[in-house]
C-alpha cells in the first residue's frame, strides 16, 4: 500500500501560516518577476483565476474581489516543505519526495488502522507545521494519487464511505461496489499521467471516466497508445508498476535560468548575471556529486516586446575536464557569453546549462598543460567548494560569491522584480516575527 501526502494550495498555505489575516481571503502567488499565477486559493480559484494566468489579466480582482497577491517566496517554501516532509515520513517505513508538495509513503506492513493513523498523521502536520495536506492511499501510486484527489475534492466526499472523507481517502478499504462508483464519478484526465493530449484521445474514443479506463485491457492499450498508458492502466486494475525511489536519481543535466526584472543592455551586467546563474548550477552539481563535462550559455530578447530587435543565441563550451568548481565552470559560461553577445539589443533572458554529467568519483587525468589555469589548483578545489557551500549555507546565499557577480547587495539590473514578497519568516534572522506584550 501507498500513501500520497499533497499539501493544500501549499504556496498560498505556506503564506497563511504568518499571515491568517489571509485566511478566507482570495489569494495567488505569481511567478518569477511576478508574471502570473501559479499558486491560488480556494476563494481565488472560484473567482474562476485559472493556473497561469498573466498578473495583468486578473489584476483588476484587487479592487473588486480584494484580491490579494504575493510575490514568490522561495526560500520560506522550500524550508516549510522539509518540516512538513519530516513529520509525513512518520506515516511509514519509506519515503519518497515527488515536489516540494507531495510525498509518497510506503506503507507495507504497518499495523492498524492505516485511515485512523493518516488522519493522525494530517492533524500533526496541519498542528506543527501549519500546511493543511490531503492524503490518498492505494495499493499503487496512481490509485494513491487518485485518492488524494477524490480526498481533496469536495463533491466526491460520499458520506456513505467512512474511508473517503475529511481530506483522506483510502481506496484499499473499499469494495468493488463502492470503488468502481468513485472511479465512475472521476473524469479520465485526472488520472496521474494521463495529459491533455492522451485526455482529448480518450475521450474521442469514448473513454470518459477512470473506471472506462481501467476496465480497457492494457495490451490494447499498449499497441494504441504507448506503454506509457498501459503502465498507468495497469496500475489503475491494482498492479504496481511504477518503481518507488525513496532515493532520487542524479540529474542528467543541471540548469539555472532567470528573466531579468527589467530590459539589461550592458555586457558587465549579462555577466554579473551569468556568474549568478553558473555558481548556482554549481552549487546544485556538487550537492548530487557529479562532474560536468560542458556548459551551454544563452541569451535572449523578449518575443513580446515586438517593437525592439529580436535576438537569441546559445553556445556549449567544453570543459578542459569534467569538474564540479565554481571557478572553471564560470569561467567557460563567461567565454560562452563574450562569444555571443552582441550590443544594441534589450535582453530579457539569460541561462547556464551543465551538460554531460557524471559521477564525480570517476577521475580524468592526464598531462598539464601550460595555460591550464587550474592545473596548479585542482588538489584543494573540493575543499575549497565545500568551504564555500558550508559558508553559503550557514550565512545566507551570496555571503560568498565570485567578484564578476558584482558586489553583493548592490541594486541589480537584472535582478527579478518582486514587488510583493513577504519577509524570510523562517529563513532570515533579520526576518524573524516578534511577539510584544
Amino acid at each position: 500500500m501507498y500513501a500520497l501526502v499533497d499539501g493544500n494550495n501549499f504556496y498560498v498555505s505556506c503564506e497563511r501560516v504568518f499571515r491568517p489575516s489571509l485566511v478566507g481571503c482570495p489569494v495567488v502567488v505569481l511567478s518569477n518577476n511576478d508574471g502570473c499565477a501559479i499558486a491560488r486559493s480556494n476563494e481565488a480559484k472560484a473567482l474562476g483565476i485559472k493556473m497561469g494566468a498573466p498578473w495583468f489579466q486578473i489584476r483588476h480582482f484587487e479592487e473588486s474581489h480584494g484580491l490579494v497577491a504575493l510575490s514568490a517566496n522561495f526560500a520560506l517554501y522550500g524550508d516549510l516543505s522539509d518540516r512538513m516532509m519530516s513529520v509525513a515520513a512518520g506515516l511509514g517505513h519509506r519515503q519518497e519526495i515527488y515536489s516540494i508538495d507531495e510525498s509518497f509513503v510506503e506503507l507495507s506492513g504497518i499495523r492498524g488502522d492505516l485511515t485512523e493513523r493518516s488522519r493522525k498523521v494530517r492533524d500533526r502536520i496541519l498542528q506543527w507545521v501549519g500546511i493543511p495536506c490531503g492524503i490518498g492511499i492505494g495499493p499503487t501510486k496512481t490509485l494513491a494519487k487518485l485518492a488524494n484527489y477524490i480526498a481533496k475534492t469536495a463533491e466526491r466526499k460520499p458520506g456513505s464511505y467512512p474511508d473517503c472523507h475529511a481530506q483522506v481517502c483510502n481506496l484499499g478499504n473499499l469494495g468493488q461496489q463502492d470503488l468502481h462508483g468513485l472511479l465512475a464519478a472521476t473524469e479520465v484526465g485526472e488520472v496521474w499521467g494521463v495529459g491533455r493530449r492522451i485526455g482529448a484521445q480518450l475521450q474521442d474514443a469514448g473513454i470518459k471516466t477512470v473506471l472506462d479506463l481501467a476496465k480497457l485491457d492494457a495490451a490494447m492499450v499498449k499497441r494504441r497508445w504507448s506503454v506509457v498508458l498501459e503502465r498507468t492502466v495497469r496500475e489503475l486494475q491494482g498492479t504496481p508498476c511504477i518503481d518507488f525511489d525513496d532515493q532520487p536519481a542524479p540529474k542528467q543535466e543541471i540548469a539555472c535560468t532567470r528573466s531579468f526584472g527589467h530590459a539589461v543592455t550592458e555586457l558587465s551586467d549579462l555577466q554579473e548575471a551569468v556568474t549568478e546563474f553558473a555558481s548556482r548550477a554549481a552549487e546544485k552539481l556538487r550537492k548530487q556529486a557529479s562532474h560536468a563535462s560542458q556548459v551551454l550559455t544563452f541569451i535572449r530578447t523578449s518575443p513580446f516586446r515586438t517593437q525592439d530587435l529580436q535576438y537569441s543565441r546559445s553556445v556549449v563550451v567544453p570543459l578542459r575536464r569534467p569538474t564540479s568548481d565554481t571557478r572553471a565552470i564560470n569561467q567557460a559560461a563567461c567565454k560562452g557569453l563574450n562569444s555571443i553577445y552582441q550590443p544594441g539589443y534589450r535582453y530579457a533572458k539569460a541561462g547556464v546549462m551543465l551538460l554531460s554529467l557524471q559521477d564525480a568519483g570517476v577521475q580524468q587525468s592526464e598531462l598539464a598543460l601550460e595555460d591550464d589555469e587550474f592545473t596548479s589548483r585542482d588538489a584543494g578545489s573540493p575543499g575549497l567548494m565545500q568551504m564555500l557551500d558550508s559558508v553559503n549555507k550557514r550565512y545566507g546565499r551570496g555571503s560568498v560569491l565570485l567578484a564578476s557577480a558584482g558586489l553583493a547587495g548592490k541594486d541589480r539590473v537584472w535582478s527579478m522584480r518582486q514587488d510583493r514578497k513577504t519577509p524570510g519568516y523562517t529563513t532570515d534572522w533579520n526576518d524573524l516575527a516578534l511577539v510584544r506584550s
